[in-house]
C-alpha cells in the first residue's frame, strides 16, 4: 500500500455506503464525489444517449473506443458526472471515450437499463468498426456492461475487441468471501448496501440471480479478452475472482488482476495514489494489444 492511499484512507469516513441512506441520500453522496471538472485537454460532447469524452486536439489518425458503462449503486451519477472519469481513461488510454446513458433506478427497473446499453452499442457500431471498441464500466457498471455484452452476443451482434471490468458488481446478492470476510477496511463499501441497491435494480419481485441481473451466473463462452481489476479490500473482489475462474473454466481469455492494499472504485483515485495510475496503465497496455 502507498503512502499516498494511507494518508487518503486515514481521512476516509466508513459511512459512504450507509445502508440507512435514503435514495435522496445516497444521491447527494454521490454528487460530491463525482461530477467534477474533466479538467484541460479532453472535449466533452453530450448525446442524448450519453457523453463523447475525447482528447483536444485531436491526436492524428484514427484511436480505439471504449464503451464505458458507469457505476453509482444503479440509483445515482449520470453520464454527464462521469465525463471528468472518461477523462482519465482518454489521458491514460490513448482512447475516445462514450459514457453510456441509461435509466437510473429505482425510477426505472432491470431490463430498462440494458434495453438502453445495447441500443446505445447499436448505434456506437453503426458508424464503428467493432474491432476498435472496447466495453468497459466501473462497480454496478461493469456488471452491466458484461450483460449488456452478452445480450449482444445472444442477439448476433458483431461483439467488441475486448472487455475490461473495473472493481466489477458481478454478483447482486454480495455473497462472495470478500464480502462476508473481509481481509481489510473498503471504506466506499457496505455489502447490506450492496443488497440494497441490486433490489432497487431488479424491484420487490426481481430475481437477483436471473443471469442477466448476476452475470457471474450467465453461460460466459464466446466473450472477447476480459481484463478484471479488483482491489484486495475491495467488497466485490470475489465477483472477478469467481467471473475469471468462470470464464477460464469455458475456455476464455481472462485475466485478473487484485491490487495490493485497495478498496472498492480505487481506479477514481487515479492522479492521487500510484496504485491507480499503474492499473490504468494496463488497462491502456490491454487496450492496444487487442485493437
Amino acid at each position: 500500500m502507498s503512502d499516498e492511499y494511507r494518508e487518503l484512507a486515514e481521512i476516509l469516513p466508513d459511512d459512504f455506503s450507509n445502508p440507512a441512506d435514503s435514495i435522496e441520500e445516497v444521491r447527494a453522496k454521490f454528487d460530491l464525489v463525482h461530477g467534477e471538472d474533466p479538467g484541460p485537454g479532453v472535449l466533452v460532447e453530450p448525446q442524448a444517449d450519453g457523453v463523447w469524452v475525447r482528447a483536444d486536439p485531436a491526436p492524428a489518425g484514427s484511436r480505439p473506443t471504449v464503451f464505458f458503462v458507469h457505476g453509482g449503486g444503479f440509483v445515482t451519477s449520470p453520464a454527464d458526472s462521469y465525463a471528468f472519469y472518461g477523462a482519465k481513461v482518454v489521458r491514460s488510454c490513448a482512447v475516445d471515450v462514450f459514457v453510456a446513458e441509461y435509466r437510473l433506478a429505482p425510477e426505472t427497473r432491470f431490463p430498462g437499463q440494458i434495453d438502453d446499453l445495447l441500443a446505445a452499442y447499436r448505434k456506437l457500431i453503426a458508424g464503428r468498426d467493432p474491432a476498435q471498441v472496447v466495453f468497459m464500466g466501473d462497480s454496478c457498471g461493469g456488471g452491466m456492461a458484461l450483460s449488456t455484452l452478452l445480450a449482444a452476443r445472444d442477439r448476433g451482434l458483431a461483439l467488441p475487441a475486448a472487455f475490461v471490468g473495473l472493481c466489477g458488481w458481478f454478483d447482486m446478492e454480495a455473497r462472495g468471501e470478500s464480502a462476508v470476510s473481509p481481509v481489510g477496511r473498503d471504506p466506499f463499501l457496505n455489502p447490506e448496501w450492496l443488497r440494497l441497491r441490486a433490489r432497487d435494480y431488479v424491484g420487490p419481485a426481481g430475481d437477483v440471480r436471473d443471469p442477466a441481473v448476476s452475470p457471474l451466473h450467465a453461460e460466459l463462452s464466446g466473450l472477447p479478452p476480459v481484463l478484471l481489476h479488483a482491489g484486495e479490500m475491495d467488497r466485490c473482489r470475489s465477483d472477478s475472482e469467481r467471473l475469471a475462474d468462470r470464464i477460464a473454466s469455458v475456455g476464455g481469455n481472462v485475466t485478473l488482476e487484485v491490487v495490493a492494499g485497495m478498496p472498492h472504485g480505487f481506479h477514481g483515485l487515479s492522479g492521487i495514489v500510484p496504485e491507480a495510475d499503474a492499473a490504468f496503465a494496463e488497462v491502456g497496455a490491454f487496450i492496444s494489444r487487442y485493437t
